[in-house]
């Protein structure tokens, strides 16, 4: 299949809101013939908004400058597929530049729509969970099977162009046979988010909103998912990669559990000294660090630490031979509680009190957790899906922010300004720092409106950035700081997220960078 038969499907998806529409063109694309599971799994994975591979190290510098485009299109989906496989496969000296050659000699080869395609399947801005949910959908109309067959078989193997390969080669039946297996990752379930408990409890419970919920601390660690099946014990990320050999300590204590077989679902984390956790960077960095340093280095104590990464769990997928997929959170509490010792559990509470609620949220954010997460007793577990049976409710920061530039859009953002360089100012030099970038929250009337805006405010531009004069001030809102080498600042905004312009202040009135600092140690500890 030609690559420019993509970019065509992407133009026409972003050309409409409707679902059905949606579902139509994708299934009228996913019935044309294709040569083998691989090419299948490509398309799949390109429709849902991703590269197949994880990490290509291809970065926004690689992407800033691309060549003219080509006339025609030429590029089919496999060799488009191939390019990345070996760009992801470089590494040692001399590999960035490799790298940066074959990004062009790929790029010089896509017409103008698919070079716009590309980009956007680098950056991850096309990416979303709506998009593969349209992607289930027109695979269940192209093979006239139900569409919440697709979605569990999508879930349990953790992969929607996994499930496409089956259903094509099984059919109905084989997506029926798809079950939970220990040893292979399914999608983890999400939560929806509201910005106080009163709204969280009112989401999280439904019709119900008396009824009881189960308060939990969120905690801002590694999602970890830990299988465990007989004396084999794996380790997965909520991007279902395999990281068993980076957390030691998470394996033993699993292993030590007395069920044969178990699938958990959880965080790792490091603590402070004081039973603080450490910001996520922390734990993050330590995984990694064990990566590439001898066993048991990232469960060592660092400088301040006084304890490793360690896991916390908060739901129970499988229990030996019982499946709880399916049953509500109550009765997977209870079988968590009989099975994983209490001091490896979520702090949580169950309750029907929305005083009890509030204040747990506060208890839990003055311990340094993230916030709380309001869950719906009698749901079952949504897995690979952002589900308001859960809620997260977490402290919100708001910075006011100068912009320096914008990107263009992708996919249904094509011909829009969207990503958003956020700046604060520097009184120490006059000058502006920037913090990081922003393409959440914006509505389509806000695009429209920022497209003219920034255009009559054009400085210079790249082929993908248009810088503006630094006389814009939007009201930005972020879960915290991280520390960052990136940025000249030191710091950059966590899920930044854009609230409204501010018109009625001028350059001169955004928060300064003394100010954003101020908010590190509530992140960083």
């Amino acid at each position: 299949m030609l690559f420019g038969r993509l970019a065509e499907t992407w133009r026409a998806l972003a050309g409409t809101r409707s679902r059905n529409a949606k579902r139509d063109i994708l299934a009228a694309l996913l019935r044309e013939p294709l040569t083998g599971p691989d090419e299948l799994e490509i398309v799949v994975s390109y429709l849902s908004g991703a590269l197949r591979q994880r990490r290509t190290g291809v970065g926004y510098r690689a992407l800033a400058d691309p060549p003219p485009p080509a006339a025609d299109p030429t590029l089919t989906v496999v060799e488009v597929d191939a390019a990345f496989a070996e760009m992801a496969g470089l590494s040692g000296p001399g590999s960035a530049g490799a790298r940066a050659d074959r990004v062009r000699a790929l790029f010089s080869r896509a017409t103008e729509p698919e070079q716009a395609l590309l980009r956007g399947l680098v950056s991850g801005e096309v990416r979303q969970g709506a998009l593969e949910a349209a992607v289930q959908d027109g695979l269940a109309a192209a093979h006239d099977v139900p569409v919440a067959a697709v979605r569990r078989a999508a879930m349990l193997l953790g992969s929607t162009p996994e499930a496409a390969t089956v259903l094509v080669r099984d059919g109905e039946a084989g997506l029926a046979a798809v079950s939970l297996t220990v040893g292979i990752p399914v999608q983890p379930m999400l939560a929806a988010s509201a910005p106080d408990v009163a709204e969280g409890l009112v989401k999280a419970g439904g019709k119900q909103t008396s009824a009881p919920v189960a308060v939990d601390s969120k905690l801002d660690g590694i999602r970890v998912q830990v299988h465990k099946d007989g004396e084999d014990v794996r380790v997965f990320t909520r991007s279902l990669d395999e990281i068993t050999a980076r957390l030691p300590g998470v394996v033993a204590a699993v292993a030590a559990m007395a069920p044969r077989r178990l699938v958990l679902d959880g965080e790792a984390l490091a603590l402070r000294p004081d039973g603080r956790p450490e910001a996520f960077q922390v734990s993050a960095s330590r995984s990694a660090t064990h990566a590439r340093t001898e066993p048991g280095a990232a469960e060592r104590p660092a400088e301040g630490v006084a304890s490793g990464l360690r896991a916390y769990f908060f739901d129970l997928l499988r229990v030996d031979d019982r499946d709880l997929l399916d049953e509500p959170l109550s009765a997977r509490l209870d079988a968590l509680a009989a099975v994983v010792p209490a001091d490896q559990v979520v702090p949580r509470l169950l309750t029907a009190d929305p005083g009890a609620a509030q204040e747990a949220f506060e208890q839990a954010v003055a311990a340094g957790f993230e916030g709380v997460v309001i869950k719906n007793l009698d749901a079952p577990y949504a897995a690979g899906r952002r589900d308001s049976a859960w809620v997260k409710v977490k402290p919100r920061h708001t910075f006011d922010l100068v912009v320096t530039a914008v990107e263009w859009g992708h996919g249904r953002r094509e011909g829009l300004l969207s990503n958003l360089h956020l700046a604060a100012r520097d009184p120490a030099t006059g000058g502006l720092v920037m913090l990081g970038k922003t393409f959440k929250g914006m509505t389509d009337e806000m695009l429209a409106w920022q497209t003219e805006h920034f255009l009559a405010r054009e400085t210079r531009r790249t082929s993908w950035t248009v810088h503006v004069e630094p006389t814009t001030v939007v009201e930005i809102a972020c879960d915290g700081l991280q520390r960052s080498t990136r940025y000249p600042g030191g710091v950059a905004l966590r899920f930044a997220r854009v609230l409204r312009y501010r018109t009625d202040k001028s350059a001169d009135e955004a928060d300064t960078l003394e100010t954003v600092r101020a908010l590190a140690p509530v992140i960083e500890g």
